[in-house]
């Protein structure tokens, strides 16, 4: 025979994308609305972002120097985990802290699970609840234009709700005007306050295909609808969609692909747990926000999801959930 039938395991259909090509298309996307945190929180949240991304990358070569293992580095992954971090992050943390927080997420959180697509919860999400628990004021201490004072959605959790910037809460703040929710200049961790790039970098990766629309759509509506039907901050869904992690987590932590569902209806199902846990927390619960705890809860999961809604092999009998527990 002139020619040989090469027979392999699959995948057999191959994409264009690499690991670095995609998390370089992430950390594109995600420029802007860090541009907006230095330029509207000072030039100390540029210092954080560098900060964690060094001990980002500085802790994962190191590591696998260490475990003598093939560096992975050049990938990206670590340098969009520490400016995924960072974003997570008031721009007043001390550096050393935020070195603590990067060392957390990439030593313990990813390399202790075997590296890149074997962790099981988001690393910086992980780090960034970590650092939460550890450091609480240093993690809830926020400034805009070096004043200081509290999130919306602190004062929405108050009840504090105005309509405008021209209303005062009770408590003597002045509640953002939604040009400012909208553009960013309001108190909150550096990447998360200005809502409108995080959208037009959701929409461009959306445009890519390197994440699918369903997850952060569905993720927003149902926070929206039921944070607003269980009155949170008396039921003003703009101020529920634009103010705190929302469009950061919806758009760039629950569609990590690791710690997410496989399938259409997988991903349906678990955008709709992140959105319920996220209005419950933020309703009932005793922080502002709820969007890492919601999306490090349901990245747990995602296995039993991904088990339950995996696509009927081509061929096979259809079953159903109840015939596959009574054969258990």
């Amino acid at each position: 025979m002139s020619s040989k039938l090469v027979v392999s395991t699959s995948p057999h259909v191959h994409s264009s994308f690499t690991t670095r090509k995609i998390m370089a298309s992430v950390i594109l996307s995600l420029i802007p609305a860090g541009a907006a945190g230095v330029f509207f929180l000072g030039f100390r949240s540029l210092l954080v972002i560098i900060t964690c991304i060094a001990a980002c990358v500085l802790s994962e070569w190191l590591w696998q120097i260490i475990m003598r293992q093939k560096r992975t580095v050049s990938d990206l992954s670590a340098v969009l985990t520490g400016l995924l971090l960072a974003y997570n992050l008031p721009p007043t943390i001390p550096l050393w802290m935020a070195v603590c927080g990067s060392v957390f997420a990439i030593i313990v959180v990813k390399q202790f699970y075997g590296g890149i697509g074997c962790n099981i919860v988001n690393p910086a999400l992980a780090a960034r609840a970590m650092m939460l628990i550890s450091w609480p004021i240093a993690m809830t201490t926020w400034t805009v234009q070096g004043v200081s004072g509290p999130t919306p959605l602190a004062m929405m959790k108050l009840g504090n709700v105005a309509m405008s910037s021209a209303t005062t809460t009770s408590t003597g703040y002045v509640m953002p005007s939604f040009l400012n929710l909208l553009v960013g200049n309001m108190g909150g961790c550096i990447g998360e306050t200005s809502a409108i790039l995080l959208l037009l970098g959701g929409a461009y990766l959306i445009w890519k295909e390197i994440i699918s629309w369903r997850i952060p759509v569905i993720y927003i509506l149902t926070t929206v609808i039921l944070a607003s039907l269980f009155g949170h901050g008396g039921h003003f869904p703009l101020y529920e969609a634009l103010t705190g992690g929302l469009m950061l987590g919806a758009v760039y932590m629950a569609t990590d692909y690791t710690t997410s569902p496989m399938s259409a209806k997988g991903q349906i199902i678990y955008a709709f747990g992140c959105g319920l846990l996220t209005a419950l927390i933020r309703t009932w619960g005793g922080y502002p926000e709820g969007v890492s705890y919601s999306i490090l809860i349901m990245n747990i999961a995602v296995p039993l999801i991904d088990k339950y809604t995996e696509p009927r092999v081509l061929g096979a009998p259809k079953s159903n959930f109840f015939k596959r527990m009574e054969a258990k």
